[in-house]
């Protein structure tokens, strides 16, 4: 049965790579959904998969609408899939290796000029809610984590006297962030409140940093409907957490111009990733120049 293979392939993603659940669910969906198809075209082995059956079935979600980016991760996930079957003796050769991605137009990220960040986060929260929703706002753009990174927070991921955090990202791998003054502030203000939300002493959600409703470890989905909720309240358009890790990246690159040091807090294994953010600074550059510089103001007439 063509699941078996996915089943381990899933484990294999869990117990030795270690990767997120959301990773793992990202591949779940996409190599669940090209079995499927397989099954739809009566093929029932992995070894009788070709380079034809993996085209087609891209061709076919480019035509059902799905964008470039869906495209490429579906190819990404059908290519690791091989290569585990590969590595496991199952096929000989990965059949998705010669097949080029899908091209996306390179969109730079969404981040938030220094003024409406303030917005945002200037304000006098009231009640517990509204407080644990500034610190992990302020959290979020002081230090730039990632969406997985905060909500996967303990208490003992903070240091209050140290104004810093351990955060433990992609590839499991740990690196240690500065706290900035404001977010220290409202971090403290929340901890006040914390424990009250605490259902189960002897519950793993004890250790959790940010807490819902019910004493759980806030998920994921909540930190992005409680974000667009604030902004709303704060009268922007909707900011989610993305936005402010990208609004930290533009902010600290374009005041201290260190593209490593970005690389390194944002938990970049490439530093190709993270020159995107040369391309968003030099965005801002250019219209600090349209506005001073006096050959480029509006107005000036062409020789020609």
């Amino acid at each position: 049965m063509l699941l078996n293979e996915v089943n381990n392939f899933l484990s294999n993603l869990e117990i030795v790579k270690q990767l997120s659940f959301h990773t793992i669910d990202n591949y779940k969906r996409d190599v669940e959904k090209f079995c499927s198809h397989l099954s739809e075209e009566d093929i029932s082995s992995w070894q009788n998969v070709r380079e034809h059956e993996i085209r087609s079935y891209i061709n076919k979600e480019r035509r059902r609408g799905l964008n470039p980016r869906s495209l490429q991760r579906i190819l990404s996930s059908i290519r690791s899939f091989f290569n585990y079957l590969v590595d496991e003796n199952i096929i000989q050769l990965n059949p998705a290796l010669a097949i080029n991605s899908p091209k996306a137009a390179n969109l730079l990220p969404k981040a938030l000029d220094t003024d409406l960040v303030q917005k945002l986060l200037d304000f006098k929260a009231e009640g517990a809610i509204e407080i644990r929703d500034k610190a992990m706002a302020e959290l979020l753009y002081s230090s730039g984590l990632r969406l997985s990174e905060l909500c996967s927070l303990d208490l003992t991921s903070i240091s209050i006297k140290e104004r810093s955090c351990r955060v433990t990202g992609k590839g499991n791998k740990t690196r240690d962030l500065p706290i900035g003054r404001k977010a220290i502030q409202s971090i403290r203000d929340w901890l006040i409140h914390r424990d009250n939300y605490i259902k189960e002493e002897n519950s793993e959600e004890v250790l959790a940093l940010f807490l819902n409703n019910k004493g759980k470890r806030i998920s994921p989905r909540s930190v992005q409907l409680r974000l667009a909720k604030l902004s709303k309240m704060r009268g922007l358009p909707v900011v989610n957490p993305h936005m402010l890790r990208h609004s930290f990246a533009s902010h600290v690159l374009e005041s201290s111009g260190d593209l490593r040091a970005v690389q390194e807090m944002l938990g970049h294994s490439d530093i190709g990733t993270t020159q995107i953010y040369t391309k968003l600074d030099f965005q801002h550059l250019s219209k600090v120049y349209d506005k001073a510089h006096p050959r480029a103001k509006k107005g000036i007439k062409d020789d020609n």
